[in-house]
């Protein structure tokens, strides 16, 4: 998606290792990170049908401590932290006063701290804007971004592959719930996520011990018929199940709403934190004016992000994110659309050709059916 000149970019811990591999390398969120291991498309279809495995050092690791840790967090995030139990996790926002998405933020409860999981692109600034708001509260701030690391395995395979490293049976775990384990003797916290509703695994372990879990992600994937995937193939994967991506598709232009994240990642009954008059005024009225919307192309044209989108020469919106897939083979992107150009068929305009507003995965779904 980013030039593969990853200049300024933060490394993956793991870089020395991917370029040794031959691994073409690129800047995304940020961080230097695997743009593909060699075939995208073989490693977009391993996502779907069998194995992926992911470096996913593109995050900033935060811990929280303190008596009042628990109800400073739940004042100034968009979820419900306080009832969050240990072992249980969520997905917040923060907002500014005006309702503006700040940053994305993962927050595990643990006994003794509450532990977040941000972008390592946005680290500086997360910390200034989280450190202002502990005034009179007994909460301790920690930057615990250069002691963790995280390797994920998704796909069909993912959940029997989890079990037969680590013996934990992540089926019917809830989404974000987070255990401790061990892999080949190495101790991680194992994280369920289940992208497009397929349970996999996320596994945060020390900085120390990632190369050495990475091999053996390595060889099990690979005998298990998968592949270390890039982020080529995961940004089209993603696309594909609808998932917008923090920095790219949503940020400090939008507001939740616009964003569709309404559903995930507020709580409604949590009581007050910073935006929320925004966020109740946009649900009472019931609608915004534009609105983040998955998108087919026409055409072998993958269009930049920021490319404009029109009906009848009129500008109604602008492409976030874009990619190609290869089943069936299109071009799909995401974007925000004003909402008379929103509606599913409706064929909008830019430079390269034409779009269309879809409903993924739903629509993807449909094509492949027909």
């Amino acid at each position: 998606m980013e030039t593969s000149a990853t200049g300024a970019a933060l490394d993956t811990p793991l870089a020395a290792a991917h370029l040794r591999a031959g691994t073409k390398m690129g800047a995304w969120f940020g961080c230097a990170l695997p743009d593909d291991f060699g075939d995208p498309a073989s490693e977009y279809r391993a996502s779907r049908d069998s194995l992926a495995l992911i470096d996913k050092n593109y995050r900033a690791y935060l811990s929280f401590t303190g008596p009042d840790r628990v109800r400073y967090l739940n004042a100034i995030l968009t979820n419900n932290i306080k009832d969050l139990s240990p072992g249980q996790g969520n997905v917040s926002l923060l907002l500014n006063p005006q309702g503006h998405i700040l940053a994305e933020i993962e927050t595990y409860a643990f006994a003794d701290k509450l532990f977040c999981v941000s972008h390592a692109m946005i680290r500086e600034r997360l910390i200034e804007w989280l450190d202002k708001y502990i005034i009179m509260d007994n909460v301790t701030l920690a930057d615990e971004s250069h002691r963790f690391a995280t390797l994920a395995l998704e796909g069909p395979k993912a959940a029997a592959v989890v079990q037969e490293l680590s013996g934990v049976d992540i089926i019917p775990l809830r989404d974000l719930t987070s255990i401790d384990g061990a892999v080949d003797s190495i101790p991680c916290r194992i994280v369920k996520r289940s992208p497009a509703g397929i349970a996999g695994a996320e596994f945060i372990v020390q900085q120390e011990n990632l190369a050495a879990l990475w091999q053996v992600f390595l060889e099990v994937t690979r005998k298990h018929g998968g592949t270390p995937i890039g982020y080529s193939a995961l940004s089209a994967i993603r696309l594909t199940q609808g998932v917008p991506w923090f920095g790219y598709d949503f940020g400090e232009k939008q507001i939740p709403h616009e964003a569709g994240l309404q559903d995930t990642h507020i709580s409604y009954t949590k009581g007050c934190y910073t935006g929320q008059e925004i966020v109740e005024r946009v649900r009472s009225r019931g609608q915004v004016n534009r609105q983040r919307t998955g998108l087919i192309f026409t055409g072998d044209m993958v269009p930049e992000a920021g490319a404009t989108l029109s009906l009848d020469a009129k500008e109604l919106g602008y492409v976030t994110r874009a990619a190609r897939i290869w089943d069936p083979p299109r071009v799909v992107g995401m974007g925000y659309v004003r909402k008379e150009g929103s509606v599913p068929g409706t064929v909008l305009h830019w430079a390269g050709g034409t779009a269309t507003p879809a409903h993924f995965p739903e629509t993807l779904q449909a094509i492949s059916e027909a």
